[in-house]
Parts: C-alpha cells; structure tokens; sequence
C-alpha cells in the first residue's frame, strides 16, 4: 500500500470557519474551541496525483487521487459541513464513464421503466415535468474504511473520505410506478443498469447493473440534480438512480433502465461482486450477503490523527454521524479508546434520517497521548459496532475503533 494515499498530516480547509457558519455549526459552546485547532492545523497538502479530466472541477487540495476512477475526500476537509460540496465529494467508478458528450443534451436522456403494467421510455425531460422530491443523504462507497483492514483487501486503501452528505432531486421511483399502473406480480427486486459503454470483446455480464429489495422504491429517486446543480458526469449524470441508506453502488449512475421482477441481476457486479464473503474464503459467493443498507457510522475529522494539541485547553471533538436507514438517535465520544464515554452534542440542521448529523464535544486533555473515537446510537437502538467485520473485499467497515485517531497533548 502505497503511504502517499493515505491520510496526510494534520490539516485544515481553509474555508473550514466560513463552512461551519454557512452550513449551521451554530453552537456557541461547539464552536468555542475551532480557534486553537485552526492554529495547530497547516495547510491542505497538495493531491498526491492530478485529476482526472472529467473531474478537474474538484478541490485539488480536498483531494487523494488514489486513481483515474477513485477520488478520496481527505479527512477533516469539509468535516464541519451538513452538506458536501460537489467539488470535495469522492468519486467512484467501476467502469470509466461515458463520453462527455451525454451532458451536451441532458434532456434527451432516455431511461426506461420496466416490470409495470404499463412500460414505457421517458426522456430526462419528461420526467423534469412530474413532480420531484429532495432528499439528503450520506452517499458511501462500500469500501469506505477498507484502508483500516490490516488484512489489506485488493481495492482502493479508502479511510473516511470516500462518503459525503448530498442533496438530490429528481422524480420519487413509487410515484413513477404507480403512474405506470403499478408492478407486475411477483416484483421482489429494483434493479438499475448503467449506460457506460463496455470496451469490445468484454462479457456483458460486466456492466453495472445492481439489484436492491423492493421496500428500497419507497425512499428511491430519477435524480437529475445535487446540491440544487446538474448532476456532473463524475457522479453519474445526467441522470442517476438514487437509493438513500444504501451504499453508493446501488445508486446506479448513467442510468439507462430501471426494472422490477422477482430476480436479482445476473451481472457480475450483483452475483460475484459487493458481497460480505468471509476472509477465509478464495471466492466470493453469490449466497453471501449482499452489500445494501449501511449500519450506523460514525468518526471524528477534529483534531486529525497524529495532531498536536495543548494540554488543559479547550478542544473540540467533531465529526459526523449518521444511522444508514435510521436517523440519528445521539453520539458519545470518548478520549481514552473506548474506556469511558460522554455525550457529544448535535450541532448545526437535522436534513432527514438519511443525512448525516454533525456532533461536537468540548474536552480538556490532560498531558500525553489519547485516542480519540465516537460510536452512534441511531432512533431503533443500533449501535455503532467497535470491531469491523471481517470480509474478502473489506467492505462496510463501520468499526467506531478502527475510525479513532491518536493525538497529543503537551
């Protein structure tokens, strides 16, 4: 694993003051302790690699670019926002995405509704004319946290940074559907396919097509939109299947077709790929558990891993949190891995169970070092997991220890 992709030394955006104000950190008592960590954090460190054409829009300094397709969000950078911004949110791709020329006509996208009573084609324009819904959400890759695993699983090293909190518009999925005249019987699954176009000579079973249950209609949306703007190619636009509390892969970008039926998709990417496989295993298996519903997660961005701070001064402790499918119930932080707990205070709007919340703490830490952490509980009584679960692929690492970070103080 290459140490430069990793997260860099102690940081600080510099619009992190700016940010927190405009995005709702307005706890007097949470923001009294931003002034000394603003002095003990440098500059961003510049991106370890360029970026990629289709994404130069991005925040070099925000940045890891781990490769072409993946783009992390470092650590602490947009840690005070309710809602990422679009030039710091990550980027994933399982394939490279289509030409930019789909984003020259937006609006005549073509998507079709399959497995309802009366199928049909709708252009990205039509479906502008219905009614849209907006929702907040934590969007995840899967393998956020997977840089934590000591067993080091093949993919992308991801610490904290591949996951943001968005906004997105379009048409809700049930409110098509029933327009449509309703599901066929026997419907069990949503499957969305993607519209990248696969390099010749490659098994069609390549493409990205995933399957979730069907409750996931309910809260899914035909998203043209984030953060109020034209959703970029980078992240799936012109038009994108949108799961909320689900990992980022089951939110199809470039999305073509959206079916419902009683069978799951027999691309690679739902029947080999995205399943919770045991270490011990050589292969992944369809029978596993599928990568759907994130648990609940949390993790600090205030103060950085390997920061220095003074003793008996004022710190706060913040980050953020968020329940997957559940709303937030509250967070507790501790300062010595794990061995006592206090109750973090929630800062700044709540956007919806879907969004993640902000929390903030205020400590005084005596002199030496301490390992700092916090653990969600959300409103059904889940509670963060402290060790990770071990799986082939490193995915869905939620562990509240696993996301602690070691600082000192002097």
């Amino acid at each position: 694993m290459d140490n430069a992709l990793l997260d860099p030394p102690p940081q600080a955006h510099p619009n992190a003051v700016r940010r927190a104000l405009l995005c709702g950190a307005s706890s007097a008592a949470a923001m009294s302790a931003v002034a000394p960590l603003q002095r003990a954090f440098a500059q961003a460190a510049p991106a370890a690699r360029p970026l990629p054409a289709y994404a130069a829009f991005k925040d070099p300094g925000s940045m890891i670019v781990h490769s072409t397709n993946t783009i992390e969000m470092r650590r602490g950078a947009a840690g005070m926002g309710a809602v990422t911004t679009v030039n710091q949110l990550y980027v994933r791709n399982n394939l490279a995405p289509p030409s930019a020329d789909i984003m020259a006509k937006p609006d005549e996208w073509v998507v079709s509704v399959e497995g309802v009573r009366v199928p049909r084609q709708f252009t990205l324009g039509e479906l502008k004319k219905r009614k849209s819904e907006t929702v907040t959400m934590v969007l995840q890759c899967s393998g956020n946290g997977r840089g934590f695993f000591p067993s080091k699983p093949s993919g992308t090293p991801w610490t904290t940074g591949a996951a943001g909190c968005v906004m997105f518009t379009g048409v809700p999925v049930r409110e098509l559907v029933a327009a449509q005249g309703g599901l066929l019987k026997g419907a069990r699954f949503m499957t969305g396919t993607g519209g990248e176009v696969l390099p010749a000579g490659i098994d069609p079973k390549s493409r990205v097509e995933r399957s979730v249950p069907l409750e996931a209609m309910e809260d899914a949306i035909l998203a043209w939109q984030i953060n109020g703007e034209p959703i970029p190619l980078a992240h799936g636009g012109p038009l994108r299947l949108v799961v909320p509390g689900f990992t980022g892969v089951n939110s199809v970008k470039y999305v073509k077709r959206l079916a419902f039926g009683s069978e799951e998709s027999d691309s690679a990417i739902q029947q080999t790929d995205y399943r919770m496989t045991p270490a011990s295993e050589k292969s992944v298996r369809p029978t596993d558990p599928s990568v759907w519903q994130m648990p609940p997660k949390s993790w600090v961005n205030l103060p950085l891993p390997d920061s220095q701070v003074k003793a008996g001064e004022t710190v706060a402790i913040q980050g953020v949190a968020f329940g997957g499918v559940h709303a937030v119930r509250h967070v507790d932080v501790s300062t010595d891995g794990g061995a006592t707990w206090a109750r973090a205070e929630l800062v700044g709007p709540d956007l919806g169970r879907f969004a993640w919340r902000q929390f903030a703490l205020n400590v005084k830490l005596s002199p030496g070092a301490h390992l700092v952490t916090s653990r969600i509980t959300d409103v059904k009584g889940n509670v963060q997991i402290e060790n990770r679960v071990e799986n082939r692929a490193g995915y869905i690492n939620s562990s509240w220890r696993d996301h602690a970070v070691k600082i000192q103080a002097a």
